[in-house]
């Protein structure tokens, strides 16, 4: 199957200008970007990505096109759209590649409620998933793209997809988004780690982002049953600790963090409670990477079942 890597950067641009369908675990993206300053970066951490055939059918449309701001047409801008819809805002065109991840990340969870969508991270070990749900700030993403870089699957630094009345998570796996202090800590973390430009001044501070293993985009097709599920919070100067909590406490947050429980109804309630059922439920704090890492490493490598 032919990937992005695949593709030279003047090829891939092209493609890219006129429109680039792309797997993305279980979605078929067609991207079109006019933005010059986005071809190498997306070249570098979508390389390993497959590419679609043109006459595939695509789970959506997205563009994201250059614009000039009225009455001050010397600032450039980028408009993002999908299927001919504009959901936000024209955002200034130095952000244009965080604009286009958001965008991307925005259209996942409005359309995708034939799953219930946990607002998590999750990584994979030895076939059984782990669920990072947390609110931004807490540290998930970094957690995330440090276990990634030791050894665990990436299936998402941002959805745990579940199939309805299962404990089966649904890989997307994507760049990881990283911000401010966190990029140099992820650089620092691990020597091969491939992350693209770090774009300042957005919404949500420097942003930059990890591209995923090539295993992780290579299995995006495997799912993986929820075996643990980790509330992760990092606090400056503390030592890693995994308290365990109980399935009544695990059940309310995992439900609190999820963007369509309400909507789903009962089977909303029922994949919570199979999920928070089958696995084993813990807080976590920590503050040295290194340190976390280990920690939930050496808890599921002694987990026998």
């Amino acid at each position: 199957m032919l990937r992005v890597r695949d593709l030279s950067i003047d090829e891939f641009g092209e493609r890219l200008r006129s429109g680039l369908g792309m797997a993305i675990g279980p979605f078929a993206a067609h991207i079109r970007a006019e933005p010059e300053s986005l071809v190498e970066p997306l070249h570098l951490l979508y390389a390993d990505y497959p590419v679609l055939p043109r006459e595939s059918v695509f789970s959506f449309h997205a563009r994201l096109d250059c614009e000039r701001a009225f009455p001050r047409v010397n600032r450039r801008l980028v408009r993002f759209s999908v299927d001919g819809q504009v959901p936000h805002e024209l955002m200034p065109a130095e952000q244009a590649l965080p604009v286009l991840e958001w965008g991307v990340n925005l259209v996942i969870a409005m359309r995708s409620h034939a799953f219930l969508m946990l607002h998590a991270a999750v990584v994979e070990f030895d076939g059984g998933a782990m669920l990072l749900p947390a609110a931004p700030g807490f540290g998930k993403s970094t957690l995330c793209a440090g276990m990634s870089l030791r050894g665990w699957r990436l299936l998402s630094d941002e959805f745990g997809l579940l199939r309805p009345r299962t404990t089966d998570l649904i890989p997307v796996p994507r760049p990881v988004a990283l911000k401010d202090d966190s990029i140099d800590v992820i650089s620092d973390f691990a020597n091969d780690s491939v992350i693209g430009p770090a774009t300042p001044n957005t919404r949500k501070g420097t942003v930059a982002h990890l591209r995923p293993s090539g295993t992780s985009i290579a299995q995006a097709d495997q799912a993986a049953a929820a075996r643990w599920i980790v509330f992760p919070r990092w606090q400056p100067g503390e030592t890693s600790r995994l308290t365990p909590i109980s399935g009544a406490e695990a059940f309310m947050m995992l439900a609190t963090n999820a963007f369509n429980y309400e909507l789903l109804g009962e089977a909303g309630f029922d994949t919570v409670a199979e999920v928070v059922r089958t696995s084993r439920c813990f807080r976590f704090v920590y503050s040295d990477l290194d340190e976390a890492v280990e920690c939930l490493t050496a808890m599921a490598s002694g987990d026998d079942r």
